[in-house]
């Protein structure tokens, strides 16, 4: 088995997305700025809405993007997922093995059904809200996993979008499992405000007795921490996580590297999208945290990194792209 910085976990969902106004979103009635999951039926009303708007494609889902990150950087990931026996599933499979990123899933072997979409909104803003058709992605679970590459591995990244699904979320706690038992370091993503709102207590049960690494926004960790301040957050992730980082938006971002907390000022750019600005962030910080690079300097790379995919449309970056920013 070949060895692997980054074996990430996480709903396979083709990224639709579509430059709107606000006025379009309330017309829709689409609570902006947040990740809300549909149904096929709602998932078909709204691309009928949408048919006369551009759309870009791409494989998506929160930890897909990740892992992307972590290979254009010139590490190795590997991404457990699900997706089906259809066009859509064969496209994701494709643009998957285009960005250097193994998976579970061979094309010949994929179960009927849908491959699941997120269908993603940009307003003028910057801001990203997304609906989401699970499909088969929602039936993610332990039989996805493959028990040897995740031994094989530096670090497991679990999304936490999977705590919404029963089986994605016995999955995560599964691949948490065996990461320790293998002594191979594990990682969770909050994700969404809405998943801390909603699925609070799922997201404690996939933390465990604790993690090495949590990832979260500003919203995500003051919510999950019940606390009022940046400082009550931190106190409380400390109790979860042996490090973690926290980011906040044009302010930077914090990592806790078990023993102090290190500051990691913000790139000043324009922000035209902001769709997959927190996976690049996750994907560059573990792309420098398993390549001997220190927490400022990886820090350092997931803001430019951050910078760079919010300034441009799209949840990641050509691999040229990606490479540059090594030698900034």
């Amino acid at each position: 088995m070949d060895r692997y910085n980054v074996y990430a976990i996480g709903n396979a969902l083709v990224d639709m997305e579509f430059e709107v106004t606000e006025d379009l979103l309330s017309q829709l009635k689409i609570d902006k700025g947040v990740m809300t999951l549909i149904d096929e039926d709602r998932h078909h009303e709204l691309v009928d809405e949408l048919l006369k708007y551009e759309v870009k494609k791409a494989s998506g889902g929160s930890s897909a993007n990740t892992a992307i990150a972590v290979s254009q950087f010139g590490g190795r990931s590997f991404y457990s997922c699900r997706v089906a026996n259809d066009d859509t599933g064969l496209f994701y499979l494709e643009d998957l093995e285009r960005c250097g990123v193994e998976s579970n899933v061979h094309p010949e072997h994929r179960p009927d059904g849908v491959t699941g979409k997120c269908l993603v909104f940009v307003t003028p803003d910057a801001d990203r809200t997304m609906n989401t058709h699970l499909g088969i992605a929602a039936d993610f679970s332990t039989t996805d996993l493959v028990p040897e590459a995740i031994a094989a591995s530096d670090y497991l990244y679990i999304e936490g979008y999977l705590v919404a699904s029963p089986p994605g979320k016995a999955a995560a706690i599964e691949a948490r499992n065996l990461a320790q038992q293998a002594g191979v370091k594990t990682s969770l993503s909050l994700s969404d405000p809405n998943m801390v709102d909603f699925f609070k207590p799922g997201l404690l049960e996939m933390i465990g007795s604790g993690l090495d690494f949590i990832f979260a926004n500003e919203s995500e960790a003051l919510k999950l921490a019940d606390a009022k301040d940046i400082d009550g957050a931190i106190a409380y992730l400390k109790t979860l996580s042996q490090q973690f980082a926290i980011t906040l938006g044009s302010k930077g971002s914090l990592i806790y590297d078990g023993s102090a907390v290190v500051e990691i000022p913000s790139v000043s750019v324009k922000a035209i999208d902001t769709v997959g600005a927190g996976d690049m962030y996750a994907g560059a910080l573990l792309y420098g945290m398993t390549h001997g690079m220190s927490f400022k300097a990886s820090g350092n790379l997931a803001s430019r990194a951050a910078a760079r995919v919010v300034s441009s449309l799209g949840p990641r970056l050509e691999p040229d792209e990606t490479q540059s920013l090594l030698a900034a």
